[in-house]
């Protein structure tokens, strides 16, 4: 902040991956406001605007360049925490997918399954509009169809326009329906554990996908055609969990840790998860199906 007093500066310019760019947009509103950024925690609380700022993403996954969100970790309370500002929106955002080609395979797969979860969790958001519904399913159709090719071979520049385009999607379907309970369990596990946003997403998005399929069967079956599974001849719910089962197989092949104890979780870390998970009420509040304490500890314990 000094920095930009001291040379007048006008205008931020975010490069990089999804912390980056939400550092760009909490220093760009915290040089017109006062404080510490964590007086803002939550829906409009900031109350000036900032400079203005561009972001240029360099991974394909967080979609923050076309959100009002910013994820940061309280590290008084080891929880990670959202802002929403219309203020965090850029002025410009630029994507270019020649800018993923040299991001290493973990990062690929990790960013990848973050803009799924995105997805598919503002798909199946109580906020979700038809035109949200568009993005969400073409950015579907676009991570399964794309993210193991961008994951095993980088250099292939057609996956990675695909999953620049996907993240970009799934970033404007969040931005508008919302993240739902993926994402609220996620926020203790990053803040405690200090597991990455995209790994916390993707390791949890099979075991809340199937709680939540009994809540909007319908949209989890066009989840898995996505996908590109085929679910002639099924019922609804059997091709809601074809949908789940094939989630599990991608992010198993793009290396997802698939158990909490793989990212350093012991079972007595369980209920403190569950109990900050609690706390997380606005994005617990945007979830397809209704959920208490005992339905995320059974979660956690299942994913343990």
């Amino acid at each position: 902040m000094d920095f930009l007093k001291k040379n007048s500066c006008q205008l931020i310019i975010g490069v990089g991956g999804g912390s980056p760019m939400d550092v760009t947009k909490a220093v760009s509103v915290m040089a017109g406001n006062e404080g510490s950024l964590l007086d803002y925690v939550g829906i409009n609380q900031i109350p000036n605007k900032g400079l203005p700022h561009i972001l240029i993403p360099t991974t394909s996954g967080t979609g923050s360049e076309v959100t009002q969100n910013a994820i940061f970790t309280d590290k008084k309370e080891k929880l990670k925490k959202g802002i929403v500002s219309e203020y965090f929106l850029p002025k410009v955002a630029i994507i270019d997918s020649d800018l993923t080609l040299t991001v290493p395979p973990r990062v690929t797969a990790a960013t990848g399954m973050d803009a799924l979860t995105h997805a598919i969790e503002s798909y199946t958001s109580p906020k979700a509009t038809l035109q949200t519904d568009l993005y969400a399913l073409e950015a579907i159709r676009l991570i399964g169809r794309s993210l193991r090719r961008a994951v095993s071979f980088g250099a292939d520049e057609k996956a990675r326009e695909d999953m620049a385009i996907a993240s970009y999607f799934a970033g404007v379907s969040l931005a508008n329906a919302g993240v739902g309970s993926v994402h609220a369990l996620a926020y203790p596990l990053g803040g405690q554990f200090g597991v990455s946003h995209g790994v916390s997403n993707a390791l949890l998005l099979p075991y809340v996908m199937e709680f939540n399929i009994i809540g909007h069967i319908e949209k989890f079956t066009h989840v898995a055609e996505a996908l590109g599974e085929n679910v002639c001849g099924l019922s609804q719910r059997e091709a809601a969990f074809k949908g789940l089962k094939a989630v599990q197989e991608l992010s198993a092949d793009v290396g997802i840790p698939q158990k909490l104890r793989e990212v350093g979780v012991n079972k007595e870390d369980l209920e403190g998860l569950a109990k900050a998970t609690m706390n997380v009420t606005r994005l617990l509040g945007n979830n397809p199906r209704i959920m208490n304490y005992d339905d995320v500890y059974s979660i956690f314990n299942k994913a343990f």
